[in-house]
């Protein structure tokens, strides 16, 4: 049952990694159309100009459509939330645009608080049972604000070595936000490993390597390196819908009800 129906409130998830073609945004597509299969109700919010998850939640970005306007005062954010052809999840559109955010909020007093103004009107509604943040892959204020604004952060990290540098990168970031009072209730969600290649010890040993270090952080569920994954988003699909029954969707299904555990709904 949705939890948001129960007048329980909303959970902010932000999904980062400055670390770009980890997996993030297939992560916030998949996931979010998954949850929304099991009852739950979603908002994307698409936080990277690319607007990767916008197209790859069917919708066309726009421009004016985004947090752009929201963030500099021009637009509410009610007017900005679009459907997606799939029930249960909304969007908060990315547009190219939105790169100039990162100029026009720093300008702004207390940046760190940006999204979490614009985000108080979304909770106070109680419409959603999660809040799923895509974030941009960059270390600038889009991404500090929107883990000032989170609940948690699901990282996601690509099977090899090199994406472990970036994982104590963003790990030391969300440590600075609680220590310095930003978001003192900020934890780490979970770490999702993504891009698994069965046929490698590489991709064996970074996972044993990464849970060694963080433990249960770290998610049982193990997203494969699957073609179906990367062929989804070119038919504006996320790969749930796409191809329901190969590897990858499968194992977002199951990441998606492992994840609902976590928080308890």
């Amino acid at each position: 049952m949705s939890t948001a129906e129960a007048g329980k409130r909303s959970r902010v998830i932000a999904v980062a990694n400055q670390k770009g073609g980890v997996g993030k945004t297939t992560t916030v597509v998949n996931l979010a159309t998954s949850l929304a299969l099991d009852g739950y109700t979603v908002l994307v919010i698409d936080l990277d100009p690319q607007a990767n998850a916008t197209s790859g939640l069917g919708v066309d970005p726009q421009p004016g459509v985004s947090l752009y306007p929201v963030l500099t005062g021009s637009a509410d954010v009610a007017d900005i939330i679009q459907p997606t052809p799939y029930e249960g999840v909304n969007l908060i559109p990315a547009e190219i645009d939105l790169a100039g955010a990162e100029v026009e909020v720093a300008r702004s007093g207390d940046h760190l608080q940006a999204v979490r103004r614009v985000l108080a009107r979304v909770l106070e509604a109680s419409v959603y049972d999660f809040i799923i943040m895509d974030c941009p892959p960059s270390l600038g204020i889009l991404m500090t604000s929107s883990l000032a604004a989170a609940d948690s952060i699901l990282i996601t990290m690509q099977c090899e070595y090199y994406a472990m540098e970036g994982l104590s990168v963003i790990t030391s970031l969300v440590e600075r936000l609680r220590q310095g009072g930003v978001n003192p209730g900020l934890t780490v969600q979970g770490i999702l490993m993504t891009m698994f290649d069965a046929r490698t010890n590489l991709s064996s040993d970074v996972i044993n390597e990464v849970r060694g270090h963080f433990g249960d952080l770290v998610y049982e569920t193990v997203i494969p390196r699957n073609v179906r994954i990367s062929e989804a988003p070119s038919f504006g699909q996320p790969a749930v819908v796409f191809d329901p029954l190969c590897r990858g969707a499968v194992a977002y299904r199951v990441f998606a009800e492992e994840f609902a555990q976590r928080e308890g709904k």
